[in-house]
């Protein structure tokens, strides 16, 4: 089942949100790929290409399944970037967001232009000015996002940094974001997270034409209605998504049990 609903929220914040509800996760995940793949269609017809934002993590391992799966995608046609890296992390650990969109993503649909974070550069800050050069030349057409448990987006924790016009930041990693990567069975102890990584910032992240933020799960039900309906706040990064104008929320039954408006 999927329900479409909106949730008026002040006027100087951003329009009515746009919320989109299924009952399971493999629901959600083809619907927001079937959205993703629509967008990048138009975005080829109307501009010969489509670049790209892409997010990793567990939650969105079945969108990309289903976003690998789509017909008459011409990925060929397609630049994407990535949100965020963990520094000094191998691309070779089963924890590399690298290693993880390579296998997922690459490797099957093989795009234009894939542009991965380096986090094994020797100097983090040259490798934000180097992505930052590259999507400056770019017009995102969909940003894909999620919400960490602690309300960040992408590797924005809490407080953060609403203010950077740089595209990508050096950022450092908060316990509760440690501790969902380790929950999540990417490292085998809390001391193996790294604590620094490199993230595409809140302001490049909005500066896409559209938004999907795809969020599935129990866990993140907290932080899901936090960010929707607590004030606007560094403290709840992923509350950031409310100032654009053409973001769509996808939510499981499990990630919107704490929404008054789902009720």
């Amino acid at each position: 089942m999927f329900i479409r609903f909106s949730r008026s929220v002040d006027r100087k914040e951003s329009q009515n949100l746009d919320i989109r509800l299924f009952d399971t996760k493999p629901d959600l995940s083809r619907a927001a790929a079937s959205q993703a793949s629509e967008i990048i269609r138009d975005a080829i017809v109307e501009r010969g290409q489509a670049c790209i934002t892409v997010a990793t993590g567990a939650s969105h391992l079945e969108f990309l399944e289903a976003l690998t799966q789509e017909p008459d995608l011409d990925w060929s046609k397609v630049t994407c970037f990535h949100l965020d890296e963990y520094i000094g992390l191998p691309v070779s650990h089963p924890a590399s967001f690298r290693k993880y969109l390579k296998e997922r993503l690459v490797d099957q649909v093989h795009p234009y232009t894939f542009h991965f974070v380096d986090g094994e550069h020797p100097d983090p800050s040259a490798e934000c000015r180097r992505l930052g050069q590259l999507i400056s030349d770019c017009t995102i057409d969909v940003a894909f996002v999620g919400i960490g448990e602690n309300g960040h987006l992408a590797f924005n924790d809490p407080p953060a940094n609403f203010e950077a016009e740089d595209p990508f930041l050096v950022v450092q990693l908060d316990e509760a974001c440690r501790r969902q990567q380790l929950k999540e069975g990417w490292f085998d102890s809390l001391e193996e997270v790294p604590c620094t990584a490199i993230s595409m910032s809140i302001r490049q992240i909005l500066r896409a034409r559209k938004i999907l933020c795809i969020v599935p799960d129990q866990r993140k039900a907290a932080a899901v209605r936090d960010c929707l309906e607590l004030e606007i706040s560094p403290w709840r990064p992923a509350s950031s998504l409310r100032l654009h104008d053409d973001t769509i929320f996808f939510f499981d039954r499990d990630s919107a049990s704490l929404l008054a408006s789902a009720e």
